[in-house]
Order: structure tokens, then C-alpha cells, then sequence
């Protein structure tokens, strides 16, 4: 239920305009642009009754992505997490800064930045939402592009990053995966067979 629809609609333009800025193409679109909109697909899919903020964490996930490149951090596990934890701060609060540009109220703003930060996943019904829906679109969508990046891993490893993945998804995720709702990615069906059923 959308109760500010004027708010919502210059918000969600607002992010798109953001994200259509992104230099870096797929499938003819700019990446972080075509992500976005597979966020809010996916959402429409698994939660159509999702609340107004869940719709707008959702479409800023990824928001202005490029503009932090990777190897703004040290080339090291520490410096990837450090990367991944600035990440959700600069979405949270590019998202909050737009939001606040639509004429949103700070309540609002923050429920939104909340679950964009990655804040009280497990606990914080937006912010599980947020992040069932970054990796059902991960899995359909990713998957089998990240794993052809990476031919050095092992079958171990990739069992550890399906179980990481699936560990991060609430039990209704998981359901939704399991019962044909997503296109999983064909060559990787028996590793995640295995990685979840171990």
C-alpha cells in the first residue's frame, strides 16, 4: 500500500535517474539501472503486498554502486569487507539524501536507510526482505556469470558460497526458490542441490 504516491514516484524516478547514470552496460542497460529494476521485479514476485519502504530499499540497493569501485579499499579480505561495509552506509544515505529530494519525512527515511544499511536483518522485517530478495535475484540472475568468472574454485568452495547465500534467506525465501518461483541457474543446479541438502 502505497499512502504518499507523489513522494514515491519522484523517489523511485529519482533513483532510477541515479542509477541510469551507470557507465558500466549489461544487456544494453546500465548495470546497477537493470539490477534495480530486477530488485523490484523480484519483489513484486515473492512479496506483492510489500510495504512502501520495502519498494523503495528495494529499487536502492545497489544505488550509484560504481562510483565506490572495489579497489577503493585494500586488495584484501579485510579491505572487501571494509568495502562491502561502506557500501551500505553510501547506499543508505544516497537513498535517504533522494528520498528527502521527493519530500519524504524523516520516519520514512530512516525505515528505508535501515534496511538499505543491512541493519537487524534476522530481526528487522525490511531488512530480511531486502535481503531475500539481493540474493533470489543474485541466483537467478548472477549465479552462473559469477561462478564462470572464477573457474579456480573448487566444488568446495562453491558449496560453501551456495550455503552462505542460502543461509542468508528466510525460510519463505528459500520455499519461494525451491518451489520453481525463480530460474535457477541450469549448470549449477546439482552443486546447489548438494550444498543444501548436505
Amino acid at each position: 500500500m502505497i499512502e504518499t504516491q507523489a513522494h514515491f514516484d519522484q523517489a523511485m524516478a529519482l533513483f532510477d535517474t541515479a542509477n541510469a547514470e551507470d557507465p558500466n552496460q549489461q544487456d544494453g542497460q546500465p548495470k546497477e539501472l537493470l539490477y534495480s529494476q530486477r530488485m523490484s521485479d523480484m519483489l513484486a514476485r515473492f512479496a506483492p503486498d510489500a510495504s512502501e519502504a520495502a519498494q523503495l530499499a528495494v529499487r536502492a540497493q545497489h544505488i550509484r554502486r560504481w562510483t565506490v569501485p572495489r579497489n577503493s579499499y585494500p586488495m584484501t579480505k579485510e579491505g572487501y569487507h571494509a568495502w562491502r561495509t561502506g557500501l551500505y552506509k553510501f547506499h543508505a544515505d544516497t537513498a535517504g539524501d533522494l528520498m528527502r529530494q521527493a519530500g519524504y519525512d524523516e520516519a520514512m527515511i530512516e525505515r528505508v536507510k535501515k534496511a538499505v544499511g543491512k541493519r537487524g536483518i534476522k530481526v528487522n522485517a525490511e531488512s530480511q526482505l531486502l535481503e531475500d530478495i539481493a540474493n533470489l535475484v543474485f541466483i537467478e540472475h548472477y549465479m552462473l556469470d559469477f561462478a564462470q568468472s572464477k573457474p579456480e574454485y573448487d566444488e568446495a568452495k562453491w558449496i560453501d558460497i551456495i550455503r552462505r547465500t542460502w543461509s542468508k534467506m528466510s525460510k519463505d525465501a528459500q520455499a519461494f526458490a525451491l518451489a520453481g518461483k525463480i530460474k535457477l541457474p541450469e549448470p549449477l543446479i546439482p552443486l546447489i542441490t548438494k550444498a543444501i541438502s548436505d
